[in-house]
């Protein structure tokens, strides 16, 4: 039986010839009724098809509050002080940060403050913002679109990049073997400008997986991969709305764009490490509290997870908005 979002992306190919897969992936992600997050279906957790690090709550929460807590004190402890978080999904951080004043806000749901002072926390937001897709051909990079072949969507090689893919490309992944195929990610710049933009005094604080332009050459097919059921699929094309669909952050890009807007990174290091900072004092032991054995022990399990298995692969970044 033919998907939803199928027919309406099939369309618009008919329409106007193949398209960005920037725009392949809007559509399959957050089309408002047949996107994947946006058709009603909880994709966290064990019935859904990823977990993610606010799925190991408390611990999580009780730490990453912590760490705000000390950014709040590095601030002067302002009367005015909001956690924006983006991305908020289910909403297991809103317990968390209920010391704080809070407001979630989800892509295309929601908008930040026009301005605000406080916190912009983002976990595992950017690695689901649309990307545009490149090859390099002969020594240029030239767009790759989405068409369709009777059948089902397929890549189609288009014409060279326009000039701001080809200045993304030239200044943060500069390595352009034959073949090699990047991702470009536009939208996490506009995100970095929008924060820096309303952001008038405070901190970005992303947690994500991603890369270094150092270490870009370890992709060279890129990063693109879908998610269904707990299992990770090369095919980013198929069923469209029904899966998940991610790009790595490319956390250089961040970094410099977020500079020329005015947000200089004060650290940039694993999760590992913001956790064990974060627990410094007396934070670990208040995590691992529980009313019962049961309970501390699962508490002890979701520590383990997030430092070793999530802590190594995760990166955090803050950056940081002075008046």
């Amino acid at each position: 039986m033919e998907l939803p979002l199928t027919p309406i992306i099939r369309e618009e190919i008919s329409r106007d010839g193949p398209i960005t897969f920037q725009r392949y992936m809007e559509l399959a992600l957050y089309h408002p009724q047949y996107g994947y997050y946006r058709r009603g279906r909880d994709p966290f957790g064990k019935a859904g098809d990823y977990y993610t690090a606010q799925q190991l709550q408390p611990v999580f929460g009780i730490l990453i509050a912590a760490r705000i807590r000390t950014l709040f004190q590095e601030l002067g402890r302002p009367e005015e002080f909001v956690v924006v978080e983006l991305g908020a999904g289910r909403g297991e951080m809103a317990a968390a940060f209920s010391e704080f004043s809070y407001l979630p806000v989800e892509i295309e749901q929601g908008r930040l403050p026009d301005r605000f002072s406080g916190v912009v926390f983002a976990n595992e937001f950017f690695d689901a913002l649309p990307v545009r897709l490149a090859v390099w051909r002969g020594g240029r990079p030239r767009e790759m679109r989405v068409g369709w072949n009777t059948e089902r969507f397929v890549w189609v090689e288009g014409e060279p990049v326009e000039r701001q893919v080809s200045e993304y490309l030239r200044r943060y992944l500069p390595v352009s073997e034959d073949g090699r195929l990047v991702e470009v990610g536009l939208e996490a710049l506009r995100w970095m400008e929008e924060i820096a933009r309303r952001l008038q005094r405070g901190f970005l604080f992303a947690i994500d997986y991603g890369y270094t332009t150092r270490e870009s050459v370890r992709f060279p097919q890129g990063t693109l991969m879908s998610y269904r059921n707990h299992v990770a699929l090369e095919d980013v094309l198929a069923e469209p709305g029904q899966r998940d669909i991610t790009a790595h952050v490319p956390f250089t890009a961040l970094q410099l764009h977020g500079a020329d807007c005015g947000l200089r990174t004060v650290r940039f290091e694993t999760l590992a490490q913001t956790l064990l900072s974060a627990g410094a004092g007396d934070e670990f032991a208040a995590a691992l509290a529980g009313p019962t054995e049961t309970e501390r022990v699962r508490r002890r399990l979701q520590l383990k997870t997030l430092l070793v298995a999530m802590g190594e692969t995760f990166r955090t970044l803050l950056a940081q908005k002075a008046a």
